[in-house]
């Protein structure tokens, strides 16, 4: 018989009756019912029932041992009888009746129960990652993980991508996010920096001939964290195709990411649905007026209006002054709410003004009769036109975001949420894709008062040389796209600026003299200058998908050892001073005020 175990914690069942058998695991939970000791034996696969007679030399050894502790046990399997079956068990219909135990490793008070799905507190959970991991949704989450990871690979394997493993210390970027930099021990003063995606790495592979390229690849990036987004690092699906219009890259991925969600669209028995393909695509300026962000939740059926035409010379002088200022009203509707008092109204306009805004507009609806000081001056017959005009029924109310156009977007979007949220209308049992597309190659900086690169430098202008040369640079349209799932953005993509010409021109127009170019992005657009392909990926992120999978609130509950929102490792103690041995080595003086061992 085998040292440790002859099967594992799921795979016993009545077939198994009268065999003796040896398991081992992690004491999960302990019963005494009348001296009779029922113990919970949990490893990776699952629990099986341990059972310890009254007596028994096994169960005063278990009744000593802590929850968690490890034990190997022998014993005979025999059945539970139909009254006792468990049938949300895979080893429901059996239990083993303990005859020897070994103690492998013995557990100290815990600081956190692995048992049960209490909440606990980050800073304790993440300090104890490693019992974090044992809880049964955590462990299930990285197992998800594991497995979405493995058919991702496969899918693009079967596309006809190559895996490829680019360099983890490379050169500081000056565009996109802080980096973390390495100092060198060999060349003194100089610094590497972790790269905060294979971008420039996997446009050489199209220079190089090698065509359609992946890599499930890290990335890093000394950025702040948020709910959807992993402090320091994180992974991402990288590919990179070569003589390819925007349609074949959305053709390439499109299936994967399709194939991939409907795989484990049914985890936990979830039953979700995915959206058919081909995923839908929305222009730039059509997603910012109908959602009012450019990664619209197309689960919300809500869609935002422009109403500023309604308002001009309107009784309700506020809303008149705006559009005769040359900026715009908003409309969201609030459908079905006859039914809902004042406060609902009141507390959606409190909301908005402690979210930084000077307030929401409202006016309800009730059997098709208008109320609210905003339909009370603008009038009766003006609002039902204008409700008319919108597609709304007679109970629907309407909330109203007003000022310059992109706070007035920015408002209504997130009123658009809220009240969708509110009202209980986001159908949660559905993943719904579509591409974001169009979007401006440029933007006015008012900081900076001039025009800058508004999405990604190195994109394709449409319309190329041409439009650069002949186009107000805010009218140019780049090819420039992003997907989204459920109002998360996966990834940003781009046909990728091959030609060195029009990447002078285009930086040119951003401002950056072709020295410029030459000296802060030699290694690619040297490499342009002996012949590159026409190319375009995009890189969709591995923790977004598992955590919308996983239907989890934060990306931390899909990451094995995660960090803290303040990139703290807490269970490692990263990061940490260096020794000033260490530091002379990489011929470092540090200004902090280090602590005293």
């Amino acid at each position: 018989m085998h040292a440790y175990r002859t099967h594992n914690c799921a795979a016993l069942s009545a077939s198994n009756v009268g065999d003796t058998v040896r398991l081992s695991g992690w004491v999960h939970r302990k019963r005494d019912h009348g001296g009779v000791l029922f113990v919970d034996l949990r490893d990776h696969y699952g629990l099986t029932q341990i059972v310890a007679k009254a007596g028994s030399d096994t169960m005063m050894l278990l009744e000593r041992l802590r929850v968690e502790s490890v034990v190997t046990i022998t014993g005979e399997v025999v059945s539970r009888g139909a009254d006792a079956t468990n049938p949300n068990l895979a080893t429901g219909e059996i239990e083993v009746v303990a005859d020897t135990i070994e103690v492998q490793s013995t557990a100290q008070e815990l600081p956190m129960p692995v048992a049960g799905d209490a909440e606990y507190p980050e800073d304790i959970r993440l300090r104890y990652r490693f019992l974090d991991l044992r809880r049964e949704r955590l462990h299930q989450n990285i197992m998800l993980r594991s497995k979405v990871i493995s058919s991702i690979r496969g899918r693009m394997i079967d596309q006809g991508f190559t895996e490829f493993q680019t360099p983890i210390l490379t050169a500081s970027s000056p565009e996109g996010a802080r980096d973390y930099l390495v100092p060198s021990r060999v060349h003194p003063g100089k610094f590497y920096a972790l790269p905060q995606a294979p971008q420039m790495f996997k446009q050489l592979l199209m220079v190089a001939g090698f065509d359609k390229y992946f890599q499930i690849a890290p990335c890093f990036r000394d950025e702040d964290a948020r709910a959807d987004r992993s402090p320091g690092e994180f992974y991402q699906l990288d590919f990179e195709m070569s003589y390819v219009t925007q349609d074949d890259v959305f053709a390439a991925i499109e299936p994967v990411l399709h194939g991939v969600f409907e795989q484990f669209a049914d985890w936990q028995g979830k039953g979700r649905t995915v959206s058919p393909l081909p995923f839908k695509r929305i222009p730039y300026r059509e997603s910012m007026l109908k959602y009012g962000n450019d990664k619209p939740d197309l689960r919300n059926p809500i869609l935002i209006s422009d109403v500023s035409d309604h308002f001009v010379g309107s009784g309700f002088g506020r809303f008149a002054s705006i559009v005769e200022a040359g900026d715009v009203v908003r409309a969201i509707p609030a459908p079905g709410t006859a039914d809902r008092s004042r406060k609902f109204f009141d507390d959606m306009n409190s909301w908005a003004q402690g979210e930084g805004f000077a307030g929401l507009g409202y006016a309800t609806r009730k059997a098709g009769e208008w109320g609210g000081p905003i339909a009370k001056n603008h009038g009766e017959d003006k609002m039902t036109a204008m409700a008319d005009g919108l597609g709304l029924g007679p109970d629907d109310g309407l909330f109203f975001a007003a000022g310059k156009e992109a706070q007035a977007a920015k408002l209504a979007g997130l009123a658009r949420t809220r009240v969708a949220e509110t009202l209980g209308l986001i159908d949660q049992s559905r993943f719904e894709f579509c591409w974001i597309v169009d979007f401006p190659m440029f933007e006015y900086d008012e900081d900076a008062k001039k025009v800058d690169f508004s999405h990604n430098p190195f994109s394709m202008p449409q319309g190329e040389m041409e439009a650069l040369e002949t186009k107000n640079p805010l009218d140019i349209l780049a090819y420039q796209y992003d997907i989204v799932c459920n109002g998360i953005e996966l990834s940003s993509g781009a046909i990728r600026n091959h030609r060195p010409e029009i990447m002078y021109k285009a930086f040119e127009i951003a401002g950056y003299t072709q020295a410029d170019v030459d000296t802060n992005f030699a290694g690619m657009i040297n490499a342009f200058k002996f012949g590159a392909p026409p190319h375009g990926g995009s890189a969709p992120g591995i923790d977004r998908i598992v955590m919308l999978l996983a239907d989890e609130p934060n990306i931390r509950e899909v990451i094995v050892f995660p960090m803290t929102q303040k990139a703290e490792d807490l269970m490692m103690g990263a990061p940490n001073f260096a020794t000033p041995k260490q530091l002379r080595e990489l011929n470092l003086r540090s200004t902090a005020d280090v602590p005293k061992p």
